[in-house]
């Protein structure tokens, strides 16, 4: 065989346990405990690390073109493989054209081509007056489409009013294709106090739970008007969670996903001015993200991804600390592992499990047939993880492009010592990532 690893931990579908695992032209051909494989290059993996599936990211916003000094595939993709990450699909909006029509995705394609270290594909988006162009954009290769009920940062890409949320599920709906929603409700957040100072509880009261909570309601009634799939995006709100199950007993097809800055951080502990930890929908209460874990755990939420959201220093308004000024997004693409195995353990969670969360389950979701396994017929993708090692989070070491992190002095458990795409480790050196297509 071209490569072959051999190591006392190892996660594949069964659990953990002892393997041998087996690479032929970058995919994965053998899988098995004392199988005595051989091939030109053997690894032994040491006592004190697991060889995990390269993770999946299906919530990333690059920003590139257009507002590359914000982050930009080289940067992204080489911070996902320094992370354990070797495939992402990059969000519509935040880059110049978004994502709403081919022509613009063939912009995205190009501006990626040869610059990406690890694997990559495309959310289309869905904005008011491009529902004519939402086919032939899934025909092109786009893996589902995003859309906002309130407004999203950028005038570029507007919201959905609910006639149109409608309307766009029911074209979704009749060539099987996926409606990825950021679920707050504008009206709500209208009516809630306007955010502004330095005192993150303000900011939190302007962005209730009410705003998504509703906006979830109505996601899951259209989708059983119209019969679309719909994925809840970066769910903050453990309210959600009963009606979220209930939809799930009559059979819609919904799925959810939270990120690794809900599961961590707890509003209580967020410093007056600490503008880093500004996201939409909030960092919410420490109850919250106990109830957020157990939704995890009990499979209410499917995935846990980045959201991945960038900006230069500026925009974070660190000058004046104000959260109804500065750009709401986490930067988090290459620490999410980390985060969330320092949260999983303390609850009795195993590699497997998150595992489970991280990469097996968004690779489903999106229909990446051979991610996020270590089983054979999968893409030869790894991540070597030192799961009891521990750091202190610089963001000045981080290869995001800007040093701007919540994780900033946080000591995590889990450092990535190596990732591998196709059966070639990543060392930055040279962009060997693909740009993916939905599979019919």
């Amino acid at each position: 065989m071209d490569l072959v690893f051999r190591a006392r931990r190892v996660v594949t579908p069964d659990g953990e346990g002892p393997c041998e695992v087996g690479v032929e032209d970058g995919r994965i051909v053998a899988v098995g405990a004392g199988a005595g494989l051989t091939g030109d290059r053997v690894v032994e993996l040491g006592d004190d690390v697991v060889l995990l599936p390269g993770l999946v990211d299906t919530h990333v916003h690059v920003n590139d073109p257009g507002r590359t000094e914000w982050e930009g595939f080289e940067t992204a993709t080489r911070a996902a493989a320094a992370g354990g990450v070797t495939t992402i699909v990059d969000m519509p909006l935040n880059s110049l054209p978004p994502t709403v029509d081919v022509a613009s995705l063939a912009v995205k394609r190009k501006t990626a081509q040869g610059r990406v270290h690890v694997d990559v594909g495309f959310w289309g988006g869905a904005v008011p007056g491009n529902r004519g162009d939402l086919r032939a954009l899934h025909e092109a290769g786009v893996f589902g489409f995003k859309c906002f009920l309130a407004d999203s940062g950028v005038e570029e890409f507007p919201p959905l009013a609910e006639a149109e949320l409608e309307a766009d599920l029911a074209e979704l709906a009749g060539f099987g294709a996926t409606m990825i929603v950021h679920a707050e409700d504008s009206a709500a957040i209208e009516h809630a106090p306007e955010p502004h100072g330095t005192r993150y509880a303000d900011f939190l009261r302007s962005r209730p739970r009410e705003a998504e909570n509703l906006a979830i309601a109505r996601v899951i009634e259209l989708a059983r008007r119209t019969g679309a799939r719909v994925h809840i995006l970066h769910l903050s709100s453990s309210d959600a969670l009963p009606m979220i199950a209930r939809a799930r007993a009559d059979g819609l097809a919904l799925t959810v996903e939270t990120c690794p800055h809900y599961l961590t951080f707890a509003a209580e502990e967020i410093a007056d001015g600490a503008t880093q930890f500004k996201c939409c929908p909030p960092i919410r209460e420490a109850a919250n993200r106990d109830l957020l874990w157990q939704g995890l755990r009990a499979g209410l939420i499917d995935c846990v991804v980045s959201d991945h959201s960038p900006c230069t220093p500026e925009l974070k308004r660190f000058d004046t600390g104000d959260f109804g000024v500065a750009w709401g997004g986490i930067s988090g693409l290459q620490l999410g592992l980390p985060a969330v195995w320092t949260q999983a353990r303390q609850r009795g969670c195993s590699l497997a499990e998150v595992v489970h969360w991280m990469a097996e389950r968004p690779a489903s979701l999106v229909g990446l047939a051979a991610k996020g396994r270590i089983a054979p017929g999968h893409d030869a993708d790894f991540c070597v993880f030192a799961p009891d090692e521990e750091f202190v989070v610089d963001a000045g070491n981080l290869w995001h492009r800007n040093p701007v992190s919540a994780y900033h002095g946080r000591q995590l458990a889990g450092v990535v010592r190596s990732t591998w795409l196709r059966g070639e480790e990543i060392t930055g050196r040279h962009p060997a990532g693909r740009l993916l297509r939905r599979q019919p």
